[in-house]
């Protein structure tokens, strides 16, 4: 197959936009989140948008009302007028002298040509009312242009039953070649008048287009949305100069903090003017100032205690040497001597024994704390190493009557340190082998298992288990979980201490799962080569068996 040219770039599988919507969404949530800025700026921001808003509403609102009224006002007087100027023009013309529609088309001409000039329009139906069906008169007669259904039929009606009076509403004017439901926003104003030449009653209509009250009142609602849109920008701009003077500071508090906190105790923060932002950075300098003076002294206890372990335990060696020797010669004789002697000299070989190993184990500690622990790597099958550590600790089980269980289907073999992890598993079955429920179940299961990355042991008993709070002191230096409860084992105290140090020297886990008088599992987890990050466990840590009771109270703790 030919491989591809340097030109040629692989491109994966196009991402789905439901995916791409929802990595944006997640993102804006996060700054949204961390950011304190912005989440002022657009809270302000959208209550200025309300508050502007609602002001404008209410401020359109009223110059509307206004204009209206006005304009209502004006229009329904120049209705009355023109009526009245029509009546007297039909008044000083004789009743013989025209026929009905001359009268009317005068009419109607003149009240046209006023309309023309005062901006608008006019509709003359008639004859209405109880002669209508005689009468001689030829229909509708408007402004030329205007079409008659700019008058609302309800108007129409209105006029026809009234005998006195005008009668208006709100209706759009339409001209012929207006198509449906458009048309100018206008007032509309009916009344009535009498042709002498036949009695025959007539309906005016003024339409009065509120073309400049629109026009104003678009005006207004473009400068309320301009100056809103400005003051929204202008306040948008203080509140970011505001939240930047104390958001400033915060964030430096924070950069200072977070150096602190990497070991850097010498950093400060910079005081400037005497606000309270200002006492603040004062107040923290001076805090800082303690935690270092505090976190100095503690290092130096830390070191001087170290020091003094590593001090003792090498200045005991010599005279336990010495001790031991003596102790060795006379448990070697105890034969000879009378049975309280010959028993003396047993106790003291069994506590020269137990001396020996808890100063073993400082020694040990003191590495740790100084630093000077090393892995001698090999590659080693940890079934091998647990099942050994089973055989050596098979005598102390006996005679505990505790069942030591090994399940390792397979060889799992890592790059570790074999002196220290046995030290591990040798810690923990004897551990396990201490709190074991003789009465009960008296078994202690040790799993073994391994992935591509990782293998883990975890070590299982069913004894008095962990209460509440326990699994975080579960490693601590010379720490019982029962002081009251003798060391079978002969232990030093000491043992899950070193464990968790040899666990990450390794780079690797162990923890302990526990629950009241349902025993505990400790669960050592160390990568395949060494070096390599650990991301999950072979084994779980909370046990197969304790699944069905998942919701009764247990403890998890350690280190991973």
């Amino acid at each position: 197959m030919a491989s591809p040219s340097p030109a040629e770039t692989r491109v994966g599988p196009p991402v789905p936009l439901w995916q791409r919507a929802r990595r944006a969404v997640g993102d804006v949530l996060t700054y949204w989140r961390r950011s304190i800025r912005t989440r002022v700026v657009v809270t302000i921001v959208l209550l200025g948008a309300v508050v502007a808003g609602s002001v404008g509403w209410l401020l359109v609102r009223q110059i509307s009302d206004g204009l209206v009224q006005s304009r209502l006002s004006a229009s329904r007087a120049e209705a009355v007028s023109q009526t009245a100027s029509a009546r007297e023009l039909l008044g000083s013309a004789g009743s013989s002298d025209f026929d009905p529609a001359t009268q009317l088309r005068q009419v109607a001409e003149a009240l046209v040509a006023r309309g023309k000039l005062r901006g608008y329009a006019v509709v003359v139906m008639g004859p209405i009312g109880p002669r209508a069906g005689g009468s001689p008169a030829t229909g509708i007669r408007t402004t030329p242009g205007v079409s008659a259904t700019s008058v609302p039929a309800r108007l129409q009606r209105v006029v026809a039953a009234r005998t006195s009076g005008t009668s208006w509403t709100y209706t759009r004017l339409r001209r012929l070649a207006d198509p449906p439901g458009t048309g100018t926003p206008s007032v509309v104003v009916g009344s009535r008048i009498v042709l002498p030449s036949d009695g025959g009653t007539y309906a005016l209509y003024y339409v009065f287009p509120m073309t400049e009250e629109q026009r104003t009142l678009n005006l207004v609602r473009q400068s309320l949305l301009t100056s809103g849109v400005l003051l929204l920008v202008l306040t948008a701009g203080i509140v970011l100069l505001v939240t930047r003077q104390v958001i400033t500071p915060v964030r430096l508090a924070r950069r200072v903090a977070e150096r602190i906190a990497s070991g850097r105790l010498e950093e400060r923060m910079h005081v400037h003017g005497e606000d309270d932002i200002a006492r603040l950075a004062t107040s923290f300098n001076q805090m800082t100032d303690a935690l270092q003076q505090q976190i100095r002294q503690l290092v130096e206890l830390s070191r001087a205690q170290r020091q003094f372990v590593s001090d003792v335990s090498h200045e005991l060696r010599t005279p336990l040497t010495t001790v031991r020797m003596a102790g060795d010669v006379l448990h070697d004789s105890r034969g000879s001597f009378e049975p309280v002697a010959a028993r003396a000299a047993e106790l003291l070989q069994k506590e020269l024994d137990r001396f020996e190993n808890l100063l073993a184990d400082l020694l040990e500690i003191s590495r740790f704390d100084a630093g000077a622990a090393g892995l001698e790597l090999s590659e080693v099958n940890l079934a091998d190493v647990a099942r050994r550590v089973v055989d050596q600790a098979a005598a102390v089980a006996r005679q505990r009557g505790v069942r030591i269980v090994v399940e390792a289907s397979q060889p799992c073999v890592a790059e570790v340190d074999e002196r220290r992890i046995e030290r591990v598993l040798r810690n923990l079955v004897s551990n396990a082998i201490d709190h074991a429920n003789v009465r009960d179940d008296a078994r202690v299961v040790v799993r073994v298992a391994c992935d591509e990355q990782a293998v883990a042991v975890t070590v299982r008993d069913y004894g008095v288990g962990l209460k509440p709070g326990q699994s975080a002191m579960v490693f601590n230096r010379f720490w019982r979980a029962d002081p009251a409860r003798a060391r079978t084992t002969g232990g030093t105290g000491l043992g899950l201490a070193i464990s968790l140090e040899d666990a990450q020297l390794h780079g690797g886990w162990l923890q302990v799962w526990g629950a009241p008088d349902a025993g505990a599992q400790f669960r050592l987890t160390v990568p395949l080569r060494a070096g390599d990050p650990l991301a999950h466990s072979p084994l779980p840590l909370v046990p197969d068996d304790w699944a069905g009771e998942s919701t009764a109270p247990h403890e998890v703790g350690g280190v991973r």
